[in-house]
């Protein structure tokens, strides 16, 4: 039996906002994957993974999963010491989560209840949530399980608040579109934990805290009202607004490399930028209503289209 794959996710809104009650659209990415696979581990990469799963266990041994939910560690230390790893080229530190799909995998494996994503309640979608928010927790120290929720659903999910979130259908991908959503590799990787610290120190002041609620979510939120319609005329006017908000109160997540693209698209409307998750390094999320012009002005950098309208 093949073991299944899982995706990459991308989020398109809400990196930060989903924080402080935002509306928040996630997608997956086929373009990454990873599945549990077996192996005479002969190869670095795979004794690494296999000696991480080991660590991974013995951390999962320890927790008590919400609801009934119940992980069959004996099994997948079992199969740890028969050679299990991660095949995955989900790349670590680039905000398309790497971690989201290893927990998603080993869940879908040793968990002992099944459910399919295409029937899923949405009561059940929350409970998925908090079992993945535990699980995850061991690679970001606090976890709101998201991103394992979309590894494992491989569907679009839109988050309306903290407490409620659904499956959604985003308007079909059109091949010959010259619009484009697109990635840029900043050339580093990020870590999530101290780009979570900086954002929590900022949020301890009043005037950032005023910002973020009447103006980031009130751009975030529009923008996938705008984008689920395929509104595009008040999709990039919100847009423009919430790259120009980023730029003056995200600066320290954005790498340095990227400082004078952001200010570019901005300044010449032919696209604008935004965090791809937590920021710091990895990709930046890339919008534009004609990719050739952007890609030309963007040159030097490495891009891939992730969705044309």
């Amino acid at each position: 039996m093949t073991n299944p794959l899982f995706y990459a996710k991308i989020i398109l809104f809400g990196e930060y906002g989903m924080i402080e009650n935002s509306q928040g659209l996630v997608v997956p990415y086929s373009f990454y994957k990873g599945t549990l696979k077996f192996s005479e581990l002969a190869s670095e990469f795979e004794k690494k993974s296999n000696h991480h799963l080991q660590k991974y266990a013995d951390f999962l041994a320890t927790l008590n999963l919400p609801g009934n939910f119940k992980l069959n560690i004996d099994a997948f230390k079992k199969d740890i010491e028969e050679g299990l790893f991660f095949d995955s080229n989900i790349p670590q530190g680039y905000g398309v989560g790497s971690s989201g799909a290893l927990v998603a995998a080993i869940f879908e494996k040793y968990s002992s209840e099944k459910l399919s994503p295409d029937t899923i309640s949405k009561d059940n979608l929350k409970k998925l949530k908090a079992i993945f928010g535990e699980m995850e927790s061991y690679f970001h120290g606090k976890s709101s399980g998201m991103d394992p929720l979309i590894c494992y659903m491989n569907l679009p999910i839109l988050i309306e608040n903290k407490e409620n979130l659904d499956k959604v259908a985003i308007p079909d991908h059109a091949s010959e579109g010259k619009g484009a959503v697109f990635l840029i590799d900043s050339g580093i990787t990020g870590e999530t934990g101290p780009m979570i610290q900086i954002f929590f120190e900022k949020m301890k002041t009043e005037g950032f805290r005023k910002t973020m609620k009447e103006e980031f979510i009130r751009y975030n939120n529009a923008c996938i009202e705008a984008f689920l319609k395929k509104d595009m005329n008040p999709f990039f006017k919100n847009l423009k607004k919430l790259s120009v908000w980023a730029y003056d109160h995200f600066k320290p997540m954005i790498p340095e490399s990227i400082y004078n693209i952001w200010k570019k698209g901005i300044d010449s409307n032919a696209y604008y930028l935004k965090l791809c998750g937590s920021g710091g390094g990895g990709y930046i999320l890339g919008f534009t209503k004609d990719y050739e012009k952007a890609e030309k002005m963007l040159s030097g950098f490495q891009k891939e289209v992730i969705y044309r309208f």
